[in-house]
């Protein structure tokens, strides 16, 4: 795919990328690896934050000339803040979908193509003038043909159509994308902390689901089967008959979007109440369906009116359907001035599903917590896959200690109540030591994390006086009720092997105190003098090597600045390069 991508029509966009990466690689060498060795690191620290917002200021420029997977990088980027400093992500925070929209020619020439007829046939109507365009794709509305109407029975539709080439686009970005990620794992300062290639890997599973419009209807009928029964809840329906895989047809059910305050009270809504609502769906999502709608932005959610009946119960499933009713809460129902409504979710390109391996994963991590075992949490955080197995977690157990002796004891009441303040200093103060640590949240779990943290934002937003330990509490004390019974038994189970290592313990210490008193323990340590020799050597030449690199570069850039002093650096380079070669050579005993 590399060399593909070198070689094709897109070959300068790979180029570009690539040339991008290697200069921030030469300014992070500089500055992280080589000043502090020359007892300049001080330089480097004070210099880091502004280096770092400098990078993200300039990657976002890069994005929204680029386009394409780009702008893709940039937000995935944002929400790593388990991997990047706070620098890059805040600034790349905002980054969203800057790109003019495609030509409507190109757009019905994409769209008739797929679809095997021209778009007259398809619909009797199609507005040439974009709702949205993004990176991606752009959508338009469109009105069915009175005889795909009549089988539907949808008339009004949008109309998702990818851009003409993202195909391309995609493979030449993941494949510069992946070759970056190759250059860093020889970062040891970045590869100690990060698995480059995997966190490629997990982007590239979602930007190549996220262009597949299959995926995404069978993603939305997916969640409307799981809300099938439930009237607060709508989704669009999927038109099958005109949807392939770059071009997705499906309801028009736009409405009041979901931060639209003042169109919520003149509709009679209670913002409040939408809250409230929001909450417990995206709740349900995570507990009770496993499958989460990962990013519900304002708009993405939208809130359509419904009327109340007299009894309070709301018919309707889904987003057409007119059957199922159901005594109404919250969303549905309504008394006096007090409407009611339903949630209706759109663009389900992206969606995370709490595995078998997550949802042990978390119950391991619920019995650490219960147990206030900040040694257990460590141990659940590396099963999981968030912590690397190399990561040295002394000082993370010891900040969790810290952690559990001051809220460990509070229920989700308390800890509302305790000031801000005092999370963010507590956060501040641990938070670059948990950057240190070759920390990584894996993509379902961040997905899961990300609708969490957009669901509390937005509610937040609808209700200042919303608090989300509210709304997770009946779900956490659910899963605990649901795994009392194995949480018993996998201590018993933990407290019997323990056991069994205690019993054998004495014998074993005695069987080697025998055999060193019988002189039947011995050490060769031969072979590792001989080894230790040739990494001494090694050594010195990697210092000289590090040595000629720091004097090329700085030579380099003081040839231009101060011409006598950076010609002499480059010629006396040429000392620590015959070091390099030659340090270290020694015959082989």
């Amino acid at each position: 795919m590399t060399a593909a991508a070198a070689q094709g029509p897109h070959r300068a966009r790979y180029r570009r990328i690539l040339s991008f990466a290697s200069r921030e690689f030469v300014a992070i060498w500089w500055f992280e690896l080589v000043l502090p060795r020359f007892g300049l690191r001080g330089v480097a620290e004070r210099t880091r934050a502004r280096r770092m917002q400098r990078f993200a200021r300039r990657f976002h420029a890069l994005a929204v000339d680029l386009g394409g997977l780009m702008i893709k990088v940039g937000q995935f980027m944002s929400s790593r803040l388990d991997v990047l400093p706070p620098e890059i992500t805040a600034e790349l925070e905002g980054l969203q979908d800057e790109v003019p929209a495609v030509p409507t020619p190109q757009i019905r020439a994409l769209a008739e193509a797929e679809l095997g007829m021209p778009l007259e046939r398809v619909y009797t109507w199609f507005d040439d003038t974009p709702v949205a365009a993004a990176s991606l794709g752009q959508v338009h509305r469109a009105r069915l043909s009175s005889l795909d109407a009549e089988d539907t029975g949808l008339d009004e539709v949008v109309v998702k159509v990818q851009r003409p080439g993202i195909d391309e686009i995609v493979a030449v970005d993941l494949a510069a994308l992946r070759r970056v990620a190759r250059w860093l794992t020889r970062v040891r300062i970045v590869a100690d902390r990060v698995d480059a290639p995997a966190l490629v890997e997990e982007f590239a599973v979602t930007s190549l689901e996220e262009i597949d419009y299959l995926h995404e209807a069978r993603s939305a009928e997916r969640f409307r089967e799981n809300f099938a029964d439930d009237p607060r809840v709508a989704a669009p329906e999927i038109v099958w008959e005109r949807t392939t895989r770059r071009v997705l047809t499906l309801s028009d059910v736009t409405a009041i979007k979901i931060n639209d305050t003042a169109a919520l009270r003149a509709a009679g809504i209670d913002p409040s109440a939408v809250a409230d609502a929001f909450a417990e769906v995206m709740f349900d999502q995570v507990f009770t369906h496993r499958f989460v709608h990962a990013d519900p932005h304002p708009g993405n959610i939208f809130v359509t009116p419904v009327p109340s009946t007299s009894s309070g119960a709301q018919g309707g499933s889904g987003a057409q359907s007119g059957s199922g009713a159901q005594g109404g809460s919250g969303a549905q129902g309504g008394s006096g001035a007090q409407g009611g409504f339903r949630l209706t979710f759109i663009d389900f390109g992206m969606m995370a599903e709490v595995s078998d391996n997550l949802r042990q994963g978390l119950r391991t991590l619920l019995i650490a917590v219960t147990a206030r075992d900040s040694r257990g949490l460590v141990r659940a955080a590396k099963e999981i896959g968030v912590l690397l197995p190399t990561a040295d977690t002394g000082e993370l157990e010891r900040a969790l200690t810290a952690l559990f002796a001051r809220f460990g004891g509070m229920g989700f009441a308390e800890l509302s109540r305790v000031d801000p303040r005092e999370f963010t200093d507590f956060a501040e103060e641990f938070g670059d030591m948990v950057r240190r640590l070759p920390l990584q949240l894996p993509e379902d779990m961040l997905l899961l994390i990300r609708a969490v943290s957009l669901t509390s934002g937005m509610c937040s937003a609808l209700n200042p006086a919303f608090n989300v330990w509210d709304a997770a509490e009946p779900y956490a004390a659910r899963l605990l009720r649901d795994e009392s019974g194995t949480l018993m038994q996998d201590m018993a189970e933990q407290a019997m092997a323990n056991a069994a290592t205690t019993w054998r313990l004495p014998k074993r210490i005695d069987d080697i105190i025998t055999r060193v008193d019988d002189g039947n323990v011995s050490f060769d340590t031969s072979r590792l003098e001989r080894r230790l020799d040739r990494l001494e050597g090694i050594a010195r030449r990697i210092a000289s090597g590090v040595l000629f690199a720091a004097m090329l570069v700085g030579g380099a850039l003081l040839v231009d600045p101060l011409p006598p002093l950076g010609i002499t650096l480059l010629w006396v380079s040429v000392l620590p390069l015959l070091g390099a070669l030659f340090l270290g050579r020694r015959r082989p005993r």
